[in-house]
């Protein structure tokens, strides 16, 4: 296997999705709690960007095996295995490798930190391979916005949080007479989670958009998703929503003072969002705009990740 196909077959430009939550969880960590384990932080993007390169190959792998329409789905360029007629020994080999680097590497994670990371750990390399393989893949239903946003947008950025703070105690699980009880630290987890509500909405919305360009062909491939269930106007409706709250909540944040001030800079990429929010309602295509979906994210979340790091530095000087 080549780079090109192998960097094709991972869907390399869409790893921006885990990278950018990633470095807010990094930022946030030095502003909020003015710390940072880089050792861990640094294992734990190495277990991130493996597990999700993972998910990514066996998510083409799944929809090739499972294509129905063999014209205009398994061998366009949107699949890397028919585009580059890849042997599926081959990817099913690149699979099992980037799953073993990304439990060897959360396993490390883990022995530097305590069992509550190991078990978040597990839980998202479940829902990972739930989102691609078993026998309903929740790509392949409507609920596939959700578990991508939330586990993308908030649980890489608190994972990276609790990879420094755990000390803190931020989730603490016990076990007395049978029982188990869960204790939840607010003060660290209230804050980290609206902090992370934008790159959740971004997230979904990458989704999203990747599901209203494909409804025809998802229907014929049995990909009940939520466009398909909601239709395209009102998914469409939602995917304007979402921008906004995301907005919103920054706004929010900053009064409650989960954000620096200086956050409040990130409202300006408002305009740019709408622009290709209109260009996305012209046209909902994989070829022409779909990306513009990918672009929001990132003209949301670099201002709002460089204007964390100024608040950190501004409160140093």
């Amino acid at each position: 296997m080549h780079l090109k196909s192998f960097l094709k077959l991972v869907e390399i430009k869409t790893k921006i999705a885990s990278f950018l939550p990633y470095w807010l969880g990094v930022v946030y960590t030095l502003w909020y709690f003015d710390t940072i384990n880089a050792v861990n932080v640094v294992l734990f993007f190495i277990s991130l960007l493996s597990f999700d390169m993972f998910t990514t190959a066996l998510n083409n792998y799944k929809d090739f095996k499972k294509a129905i329409k063999k014209e205009g789905y398994n061998y366009e360029v949107h699949n890397a295995i028919g585009q580059f007629n890849l042997k599926e020994s081959t990817v099913v080999s690149i699979i099992v490798i980037l799953f073993s680097v990304a439990v060897v590497f959360g396993i490390l994670t883990f022995l530097r930190t305590d069992y509550i990371l190991l078990l978040l750990g597990a839980l998202s390399f479940l829902m990972g391979i739930l989102y691609s393989a078993g026998p309903i893949p929740i790509s392949r239903t409507c609920f596939g916005e959700v578990f991508s946003g939330l586990f993308m947008g908030f649980f890489i950025p608190f994972l990276v949080v609790y990879a420094t703070v755990f000390k803190e105690k931020p989730v603490v699980l016990s076990l007395d007479n049978s029982t188990f009880t869960l204790t939840l630290n607010w003060n660290i987890l209230l804050p980290v989670f609206l902090t992370s509500l934008p790159a959740v909405f971004c997230i979904a919305n990458i989704m999203l958009a990747n599901n209203i360009c494909d409804v025809e062909d998802d229907f014929v491939n049995r990909r009940y998703t939520l466009p398909i269930q909601i239709g395209r106007e009102k998914a469409l409706i939602l995917f304007d929503a979402l921008y906004i709250l995301s907005f919103l909540d920054i706004i929010l944040c900053v009064i409650l003072g989960y954000l620096p001030v200086v956050s409040l800079v990130t409202l300006i990429s408002a305009v740019k969002v709408y622009k290709n929010v209109k260009i996305f309602h012209g046209l909902q295509t994989k070829k022409d705009t779909f990306e513009t979906a990918v672009i929001n994210l990132i003209i949301v979340m670099v201002p709002m990740i460089l204007s964390i790091l100024a608040g950190y530095i501004i409160d140093k000087i």
